[in-house]
């Protein structure tokens, strides 16, 4: 019975664990891969970056669970930072 019950009681920490680690906004700034980007995304990223060459993209969450994709882009040497949202629309321009 012991037994049964100390599985029963990892079985739910483990569980809960899971549950909490795949929490959005609790892992911010997870980098992704530009190619498995779905294509509108790639395609504003691409016009926005101008012709210059993207540095890294970041999936980043917010605390009520919606995210964005933070894009940090190189032109003629300097460095710009902007969001595009999971559905390719551009949101708004890093200073």
């Amino acid at each position: 019975m012991k037994t049964i019950t100390a599985v029963a009681a990892i079985t739910l920490a483990v569980g809960l664990s899971l549950s909490m680690a795949a929490e959005p906004g609790k892992h911010p700034g997870e980098k992704v891969d530009m190619k498995s980007l779905p294509e509108a995304v790639q395609k504003t990223i691409k016009e926005k970056a101008e012709g210059g060459t993207v540095v890294k993209v970041m999936r980043e969450d917010d605390p009520d669970g919606k995210w964005n994709y933070e894009v940090v882009a190189k032109t003629n040497g300097k460095e710009s930072k902007f969001e595009v949202d999971p559905n390719g629309n551009f949101v708004k321009q890093h200073e």
